[in-house]
């Protein structure tokens, strides 16, 4: 089986922690990616769900504050009422 090299752009930290995760379960970076690469094209899906729907901690954040009332502004009846209240000199 030919071989052929792909060369790919990653965060330096993503790359350090997804090393040491694959060492830990015995496989290196190449073995890794060809399992991936081959599960993928085996089952013709990305071997994992890619999901929008986890929100971020932010996200969590500010649906807890809705949610209690706190840093919520104000409701507005035109897109000309709301900008007439961001321009507002306070």
């Amino acid at each position: 089986m030919a071989t052929t090299n792909i060369t790919m752009r990653i965060d330096e930290d993503l790359k350090s922690q997804l090393q040491e995760l694959v060492s830990n379960l015995g496989m290196d970076m190449t073995t890794f990616f060809t399992i991936s690469a081959k599960q993928a094209v085996r089952e013709q899906r990305i071997p994992f769900a890619i999901s929008m729907d986890v929100p971020n901690a932010d996200t969590i954040r500010a649906i807890d504050d809705v949610r209690h009332g706190r840093n919520v502004s104000r409701s507005f009846s035109s897109v000309e009422e709301l900008m007439e209240d961001l321009n507002a000199e306070d």
